[in-house]
């Protein structure tokens, strides 16, 4: 049977893009393909022995479960938390989800709400697999300043791949984004996914990434709203409200 290994399982509220304030189940998966200067999840593979899972809906309390854990360990953990408290999803989240494409097509048809992927946009070759199980997905478009390299041609195919999926595009803004980067993130938008939500996400600052200007953020709003309709700024909430 299939396993992976897992870091945490719990309830709460998605802070972020379209869905905020939605009362989702976060399923968080080991390991990613990029190395973003704002991230704050550890997510290094090998790293997690056990799996830190809730042991009710938002009761924050949790159980250590060995890893890896089976797809039907995981699946009836989840089961059994929608059953307890009504959510809107199922959050795969990382790390990179889509890493983990194939245990995430075994899962899907066992959960019992649609599937969430919370994702770096550039596999997208395993977005295409997973385009009969995913009904929403969270795309970040990573700029060359906050990775270090460039994922331009794998956004665009992601973009294609997710299109015809309850689909929204989101972008870190800190004030190392650069105004050559932001457009050329815009314009990509514009050519693949122009109907598409485009939500601008001030940085949780670090020691390595710093916040933008309230007027910086309003300025790449402005400069994307000449391209879409739809551009909203949207921080992380769900740490405003002292949520996981």
């Amino acid at each position: 049977m299939l396993t992976d290994n897992i870091i945490e399982i719990f309830s709460s509220i998605q802070g972020e893009g379209k869905y905020v304030g939605c009362r989702q189940v976060f399923v968080r998966f080991e390991g990613c393909n990029l190395h973003c200067s704002y991230c704050d999840t550890e997510k290094e593979s090998g790293k997690h022995s056990v799996c830190h899972a809730e042991t009710g809906a938002g009761n924050r309390g949790f159980m250590d479960l060995p890893n890896p854990l089976t797809v039907d360990e995981v699946a009836s953990h989840v089961n059994a938390m929608l059953r307890e408290v009504p959510h809107q999803a199922v959050s795969f989240t990382g790390g990179e989800p889509l890493l983990h494409a194939k245990f995430i097509e075994e899962i899907g048809p066992m959960l019992q709400v649609p599937i969430m992927l919370e994702t770096n946009g550039t596999l997208w070759q395993e977005m295409e697999r997973l385009a009969d199980v995913a009904s929403i997905v969270s795309m970040d478009i990573k700029l060359p300043s906050v990775t270090g390299t460039e994922e331009w041609d794998n956004h665009s195919r992601f973009l294609q791949a997710a299109r015809d999926l309850d689909l929204y595009i989101k972008l870190v803004v800190s004030a190392e984004t650069t105004d050559e980067e932001f457009q050329r993130a815009v314009q990509l938008v514009a050519m693949h996914a122009p109907d598409k939500l485009f939500i601008l996400q001030p940085v949780t600052p670090n020691e390595a990434c710093h916040a933008a200007s309230p007027e910086r953020v309003l300025y790449l709003q402005n400069l994307a709203l000449q391209s879409l309709d739809d551009v909203r700024v949207i921080p992380q909430t769900h740490k405003i409200m002292g949520q996981m």
